[in-house]
């Protein structure tokens, strides 16, 4: 019985040489390639990228080998290449879909398959749904071509998709400024895909540019991870205040998220953030459009909705429930509680230096740093607080869910439980504008228990309360 390839919030990651092995790669990719016959593009060009991490560009070439073999034409990244990058390059190149070879913020251990369409953002979950059903049992049903035929007959082709994004972004904000005003900006990718980004696109100016683990790395040393969170950002925060800069801006492995640290190496939390981003847009900038915000995610940008008079849309955890919303309402802004932010104006994909950028021109515009940006935000919104547990757990998780229904808590760290909201796990909201939500992660074997409060006293107490409730402690 072969294994059962299965895709989460997206795509589909797993353990290197365990489950994650050239045979299944090319059965993913398969899958992909069934799919995208159905929907009649066969002939069309499809895009593929990959990471830095262990033998990726040879994973990336055996799932080109399979496109090139089911009747596609591929444009294969020339290097390690950003996930926004590689979305842009879909419409850049008007090519039917992209097919990425990252696991993202995963452990060294693990290596991923995603998959975009004509617009390079997210496939919606019916979408992921078929591709998981049309992939093959057995190899034998894996059609492929060999590279170097593949490559020889222009199936294949090599291409630098960087050039083309780095023009687009000039379009989408006036670095000018940026490059002008004479910031230090710390700046650190996480031996991830974002190296070289920021200082070629803030060079020839004032403003200094200090990259760290920017090498290729696939262990990923000084961090359990590249996820643009503590303590995986730890070195970095020091390295801000070592260096006196003005900020520090993170990148997670695969570069479509982006993470905060402010002047002082004080980790900025990613729902802050996501406020932040939208307060900037809205106030600074002057636009207005939907807000396309997951579950998971800050109360802040409802506040700043009926502040600003624009619509806030909330989905299910996963940016193949945000990115199909975001092309439906030509939103504004679209991100979620993980760090990954996408813009109007750009693709339907997070983009870690896109955000990262616009956070730089937030500072320059007001001449102010990350914490007298934040208190700009809490005068119109109000102080939140936030925080999340992550437990691998054991047993089945449908006896969990039965478990957490049953618990039916009135209260919950001491404030009163006012609904309780089942899209995407079990969120309990709370009396303070408040909640806590409990699910299940679509990538690993881990639980999420997460809160956001205006009462900083109460984050644990309400955590710990979510953890006695699914039955982790």
């Amino acid at each position: 019985m072969s294994f059962k390839i299965t895709f989460g919030t997206d795509g589909w990651r797993g353990v290197i040489a365990e489950d994650y092995t050239f045979d299944n790669v090319r059965r993913c990719a398969q899958g992909y390639a069934s799919y995208m016959l159905e929907k009649g593009q066969k002939g069309q060009w499809i895009v593929v990228g990959y990471d830095k991490r262990f033998d990726s560009e040879f994973f990336a070439a055996a799932a080109a080998e399979v496109l090139a073999g089911n009747g596609f034409k591929v444009h294969l990244t020339d290097s390690a290449t950003p996930t926004p990058v590689i979305a842009f390059a879909v419409v850049d190149k008007h090519a039917c879909g992209a097919v990425n070879i990252t696991a993202s913020h995963n452990p060294s251990t693990d290596n991923g398959f995603k998959v975009r369409n004509e617009t390079g953002g997210a496939i919606d979950p019916d979408g992921l749904l078929k591709i998981e059903a049309l992939i093959p049992d057995s190899l034998a049903d894996v059609r492929r071509s060999t590279f170097d035929a593949a490559t020889k007959s222009g199936e294949i082709v090599k291409f630098d998709a960087a050039t083309p994004y780095i023009e687009h972004i000039h379009k989408l904000i006036d670095l000018q400024p940026i490059q002008d005003a004479g910031l230090t900006v710390m700046v650190d990718v996480m031996w991830g895909n974002g190296a070289g980004y920021f200082p070629r696109l803030l060079a020839g100016g004032k403003t200094k540019v200090l990259e760290i683990h920017n090498e290729r790395n696939p262990s990923f040393p000084e961090m359990k991870r590249p996820e643009p969170i503590p303590p995986n950002i730890n070195v970095g925060l020091k390295a801000t205040v070592d260096n006196h800069a003005d900020i520090l801006l993170i990148t997670d492995g695969d570069a479509d998220r982006c993470g905060i640290g402010d002047e002082n190496g004080e980790f900025v939390n990613q729902l802050r953030l996501f406020a932040l981003r939208a307060y900037y847009l809205l106030e600074i900038r002057r636009e207005r459009g939907t807000i396309v915000k997951t579950l998971s995610t800050t109360t802040m940008l409802n506040k700043l909705g009926r502040i600003y008079g624009v619509p806030v849309i909330e989905t299910g955890v996963g940016f193949k429930y945000v990115a199909p919303k975001m092309t439906e309402t030509n939103a504004l802004i679209g991100g979620e509680e993980s760090g990954g932010y996408a813009f109007r104006g750009n693709v339907p994909e997070r983009d870690g230096i896109l955000a990262g950028l616009y956070m730089l021109d937030f500072m320059v515009r007001t001449g102010k740093k990350p914490t007298q940006l934040l208190e700009m935000l809490f005068a119109k919104v109000g102080e939140h607080y936030y925080d999340r547990i992550d437990t691998p757990f054991k047993g089945d998780r449908l006896d969990r869910q039965a478990m957490i229904l049953k618990a039916n808590p009135k209260t919950i760290g001491g404030l009163k439980v006012t609904e309780l909201v089942t899209v995407d796990g079990f969120q309990f909201k709370l009396e303070d504008g408040g909640w806590m939500l409990i699910r299940f992660s679509g990538t690993e074997p881990i639980m999420r228990v997460y809160c956001e409060t205006t009462h900083k006293e109460l984050v644990q107490a309400i955590l710990q309360d979510g953890l006695k409730i699914a039955g982790l402690k």
